[in-house]
C-alpha cells in the first residue's frame, strides 16, 4: 500500500472514529449544572458526623477505621442503614427539580475489591445501580468518581501520612482493574452514565513520581473507559481526569485532539484551601469545576478531619487564628440574614465564574450539620435559586 493510500485509510478510520463520539450530554454546548452525591458511598466524618461519634471510639477515623476498630456485621449494619437512607429517589427527583443535570457520585475501590486484610465492609454496589436508574428516570446525567484508599485524606476511604498509591505497582493495578469493570459495567448505558471520573485528587505536590504515574494513568484510563469492548470499537463514555492541584497551564497540550477524543479536565476550588487558578475558558479541552462550595471557611465540624479543628479559628494544629466561627456553620436556623445574603453572593459569584467552562457540580447535596456546604440547605434557605440561572446579583462578577 502507498504512503498515500496509508494516509487516506487513516483519515477514514479518523473521521470515523470521531463521528462515533457522541456523548450522552452536550458538552461543548450545554453547561453542566449538578451536584455531588458526598458523603453516601464513601463516608466523609464531616458530613456525617454522627456516624463516627455513635462509635464511642475516637480511633474511627475515616471508612478504612470504621471496619478495623468494630465488629463486622456492626459496620455493616450502620453501613446498610446509612446507605438505604442518606440519598434515596426523593433526592433524585428534588435535585431535577432544582433545574440541575448532573450528580456527580464518589464511590471507593473497596466497593469492587477488597484484599489482602483490608478492614473495608462492601455492599455498595447495588445503591450505585439504584443511582442510575433513578438518575434515568428523572433525565439526571451520572458521573462515578474513583476514590482510592492509598491516598492521604479521609475523603479517600484512608487518611495517612504515607500515600502510597503511585509507590505500588499493584496498587495501580488494581485501581485499573477496578476502572476497566466500572466501564464496561456502564459502557451501554453513556446516555445515563456520560462519564467515568477515574481518581479523585491524585496529589501532585508529592513530587515528580507521582505526576509521572498519574499522566501514565490518565493514558491508561483512556483505553479502559473509551475502549471497553475489547475491539477498536470506542464508547460514547466521556473520561474525567483531575489535574492534580498544579493547575490547567501544567496540563495544556495533554491528550489533544484529534488523537484523543471524549476527555474532560476537573479542578476543584475550595477557596479556604486554594488561590485562584487559571482561566478557564482558554484550556484545550472541556473544563468542569466538580467540586466547589458557597462555604468561605473550614468551620464545619470534621472538616478538616475527626478530632481536628479549623484554621479560621485557630484551632488546628499551627494555624493562625482568623476571626469565630460562631454563625458560620451548623444548621442554616443560626445563621444571620446578612451570612444568608453572602452565601447566595458568593454562590452566584462562583456559579456564574466557573460558566465560563463547561459547568460546574457543587459539593455536596446535604449534610448533618454543615448547611453552608449543603445544596439542598441552600435550596431550602434561599441562598441558592430554585433555578440556578437566577440572578439576584447580575453584576456581583462586575
Amino acid at each position: 500500500m502507498s504512503s498515500f493510500s496509508a494516509l487516506l485509510l487513516g483519515l477514514s478510520f479518523l473521521s470515523a472514529s470521531l463521528a462515533s463520539v457522541a456523548p450522552g450530554f452536550n458538552y461543548g454546548s450545554t453547561k453542566v449544572r449538578g451536584v455531588n452525591l458526598g458523603g453516601w458511598l464513601v463516608l466523609e466524618p464531616w458530613i456525617t458526623p454522627s456516624i463516627f461519634d455513635n462509635t464511642g471510639d475516637s480511633r474511627i477515623i475515616d471508612e478504612y477505621t470504621f471496619g478495623q476498630f468494630q465488629d463486622h456485621a456492626k459496620a455493616l449494619s450502620t453501613l446498610k442503614a446509612h446507605w438505604d437512607s442518606w440519598i434515596t429517589e426523593s433526592d433524585f427527583q428534588a435535585i431535577a427539580a432544582a433545574g440541575l443535570n448532573h450528580v456527580r457520585l464518589p464511590i471507593g475501590y473497596w466497593a469492587f475489591d477488597v484484599s489482602g486484610g483490608e478492614p473495608y465492609v462492601q455492599g455498595q454496589l447495588p445503591y450505585l445501580d439504584k443511582a442510575v436508574s433513578w438518575a434515568q428516570k428523572y433525565g439526571i446525567k451520572v458521573f462515578p468518581e474513583a476514590r482510592m484508599g492509598w491516598f492521604q485524606f479521609d475523603n479517600s476511604g484512608q487518611k495517612t501520612s504515607k500515600p502510597s498509591w503511585y509507590l505500588s505497582q499493584s496498587n495501580i493495578d488494581r485501581t485499573n482493574a477496578i476502572i476497566k469493570r466500572l466501564a464496561d459495567t456502564y459502557k451501554d448505558q453513556s446516555s445515563v452514565v456520560t462519564a467515568i471520573a477515574a481518581l479523585n485528587e491524585p496529589l501532585g505536590s508529592l513530587g515528580a513520581q507521582m505526576l509521572s504515574v498519574t499522566r501514565q494513568y490518565w493514558y491508561d484510563s483512556y483505553g479502559n473507559i473509551r475502549y471497553p469492548y475489547g475491539t477498536s470499537q470506542q464508547s460514547n463514555t466521556v473520561l474525567v481526569i483531575h489535574e492534580a492541584f498544579q493547575g490547567l497551564n501544567y496540563w495544556q497540550g495533554f491528550m489533544p485532539t484529534p488523537n484523543w477524543q471524549g476527555v474532560m479536565m476537573d479542578i476543584h476550588k475550595y477557596q479556604m484551601f486554594s488561590v485562584p487558578g487559571s482561566e478557564l475558558s482558554s484550556f484545550s479541552l472541556w473544563v468542569i469545576v466538580g467540586e466547589w462550595t458557597p462555604a468561605a471557611t473550614d468551620c464545619a465540624k470534621y472538616l478538616n478531619g475527626r478530632g481536628v479543628g479549623s484554621r479560621y479559628d485557630g484551632s488546628f494544629p499551627g494555624s493562625t487564628r482568623i476571626g469565630s466561627c460562631t454563625g458560620l456553620t451548623g444548621k442554616a436556623s443560626t445563621f444571620s440574614s446578612s451570612y444568608k445574603t453572602f452565601l447566595r453572593q458568593y454562590w452566584e459569584a462562583q456559579s456564574s465564574t466557573y460558566e465560563q467552562g463547561q459547568g460546574w457540580i457543587q459539593w455536596t447535596w446535604k449534610t448533618e450539620i454543615a448547611d453552608e456546604w449543603s445544596y439542598q440547605a441552600g435550596l431550602a434557605n434561599g441562598w441558592i435559586p430554585q433555578n440556578p440561572t437566577t440572578r439576584e446579583f447580575p453584576n456581583i462578577c462586575g
